[in-house]
């Protein structure tokens, strides 16, 4: 997830715009799954995003999330399938080959790491990710700390039911325009 310096993963009207900047501050082109999107990163950017991209093997994201990005015209950028975790029915089920849907949060990972075989999972959304934290199913946190203060909008971990949650010191990999750190989830 890419965040804002005061912990915000959009604004309040899911709007990007402030936050995205960094996945087009580069010369390196990264190429995606998803034709319509397209990354153009500094160097040590690249080599971090096609690190995880090239480990996934499932998304998991929530329902609003996937609505608001029209589910990413069925082929998410990574590449990977996405699990959508809902609580209410999908239209036109026919139109999603390659994305499923789960009741709640700890059966959508279960399938999305059934899917992933021995690839990794990435949680998209900051609700979703904040109760796989509580219910102890994520082992690493990712964050793309890019140099905004938003002052307001979505909170990346608001809610923890289960906190404090303690991490791992972090692996740091300065980039232009973001900063990504890579936490282990300590149990």
């Amino acid at each position: 997830m890419t965040m804002s310096l005061d912990g915000f993963i959009a604004d309040p009207d899911d709007g990007i715009e402030e936050l995205f900047g960094w996945y087009g501050a580069g010369d390196v082109s990264v190429p995606t799954a998803n034709s319509d999107i397209a990354f153009h990163l500094d160097a040590d950017s690249a080599d971090m995003l096609s690190g995880i991209v090239s480990t996934s093997g499932a998304l998991v994201s929530g329902r609003h999330l996937f609505d608001i990005t029209d589910g990413w015209g069925d082929n998410h950028p990574i590449g990977a399938p996405v699990v959508v975790v809902t609580h209410r029915g999908v239209d036109n089920p026919e139109r999603w080959p390659n994305t499923s849907f789960a009741p709640d949060v700890e059966s959508g990972i279960a399938a999305a790491r059934k899917i992933a075989g021995d690839k990794g999972v990435c949680v998209a959304s900051p609700s979703i990710a904040a109760q796989a934290l509580d219910l102890g199913l994520l082992d690493e946190i990712h964050v793309s700390l890019v140099p905004v203060l938003l002052g307001r909008g979505i909170p990346y971990f608001a809610n923890l039911t289960d906190a404090p949650h303690r991490l791992g010191d972090p692996e740091i990999v300065a980039g232009k325009r973001a900063t990504h750190l890579k936490y282990t989830v300590r149990r």
